[in-house]
């Protein structure tokens, strides 16, 4: 999630830290004809020939019209499209949920630690369930995320798209937390257990017969120094990755990716910095090979979401107002939620490699990213090391 401008707020406060071409087979058109009306003619004709000539019968089976994902211009589909969305029982990740179910078009998977939470959450913004389906994961546990993609794998959807969400934020932390697997907690779940979930997953997008398969890891504006919001300190910055290299546990070596002091807030936006390279790497290695668009966005400053509920008081109480009427960068959970479902849906947003912004009149626009959060070698670095943290090499 975006945390722009987060520091950006006056120096008194001594802030310093971030703290329908899936419808049904019935419903569906085909050159402005129903579908279902031409079946129910064809069968008409099929019932009132089968007493005639056989010759005449066996002209009229053979008529019938055989339909393929891609039989409709290529470019439509008969099913649904199933999304993965972790993170989706609150914030960015619910509201992504909510707009997508709502379409009809889409069976969302809700990817969450707390079935229960889901759940109520589901219900409370009207989701139906024949458009959702909760499943557990918890992305600071390794074992939790393979689980997941076995249990997925046993349910015999397809995977068309997976939208990697969820995100651990700390930014009054003085000391390090640690997954399951003994990484600093913000970058083993937002960066390591994405990036092991999205391997996992790979082969499944590869077979699905969706016209546009998508993986999206959503960035930030903070782990962009080319911007006013990523210029507030703590910036991220990854170094030369030793502390990557060591493990991030805190023992041997630093939990922090550039080996330096722990800083909660640092700790986020260094996490995002890999989401960002890790989805260009994706695009490098995989995208020619398998037509999957990888893409990456920054949905706006969503000042009131869950995500800041770790900060201090008076943060949460004049963030909000101060991204509304003075940055007037405010952008609500709803209209954040529409952008990312933009981008795993639209047909306009299919460019793969891409990191997407929106403008004030809320129109997509490929953004730049930091010298840094481009830097080629180091994505091939982070990469190669993560494969061996989580275990793939």
């Amino acid at each position: 999630m975006a945390l722009q401008a987060a520091a950006i707020l006056p120096s008194a406060l001594a802030i310093h830290k971030e703290g329908k071409n899936s419808a049904s087979f019935k419903d569906s058109n085909l050159f402005g004809i129903s579908i279902s009306d031409h079946v129910k003619a064809d069968k008409r004709e099929f019932i009132s020939r089968k007493f005639s000539i056989g010759a005449i019968r066996a002209e009229a089976v053979a008529t019938y019209p055989v339909f393929t994902p891609a039989t409709v211009q290529g470019k439509k589909t008969l099913r649904k499209g199933t999304v993965v969305i972790t993170g989706a029982s609150s914030g960015l990740g619910l509201a992504t949920a909510k707009a997508l179910a709502e379409t009809g078009k889409w069976h969302v998977i809700m990817a969450c630690r707390d079935f229960l939470k889901a759940e109520r959450a589901a219900k409370s913004v009207g989701m139906s369930k024949e458009n959702y389906t909760i499943m557990h994961l918890d992305l600071a546990s390794f074992d939790s995320a393979r689980q997941f993609v076995e249990n997925f794998k046993q349910s015999g959807r397809p995977l068309d798209v997976l939208v990697c969400n969820a995100a651990v934020y700390q930014p009054t932390a003085r000391e390090p937390s640690f997954t399951a697997d003994g990484f600093e907690l913000s970058v083993g779940t937002n960066h390591l257990g994405h990036f092991l979930l999205s391997r996992l997953l790979l082969d499944d997008m590869k077979q699905s017969d969706y016209p546009s398969k998508r993986l999206i890891i959503v960035g930030s504006i903070t782990g962009n120094t080319n911007t006013l919001a990523g210029n507030v300190p703590p910036k991220a910055n990854l170094g030369d990755l030793r502390g990557l290299q060591g493990g991030l546990n805190g023992l041997n070596t630093s939990s922090m990716i550039d080996g330096g002091d722990f800083d909660g807030a640092k700790a986020y936006k260094d996490s995002k910095v890999c989401n960002m390279l890790t989805m260009q790497e994706f695009h490098r290695r995989y995208h020619e090979e398998t037509g999957i668009t990888f893409a990456s966005l920054y949905p706006g400053c969503i000042a009131t979401t869950g995500l800041f509920r770790e900060h201090i008081p008076l943060f949460r109480l004049l963030f909000p107002p101060f991204q509304k009427f003075i940055t007037k960068g405010f952008v609500s959970e709803e209209e954040a939620g529409n952008r990312l479902a933009q981008v795993v849906s639209d047909p306009s947003l299919t460019k793969s490699g891409v990191y997407w912004s929106w403008n004030k009149d809320s129109a997509s626009f490929e953004n730049q990213l930091s010298q840094e959060a481009s830097n080629a070698d180091k994505a091939r670095k982070v990469w190669e090391i993560s494969e061996k943290l989580v275990g793939l090499a």
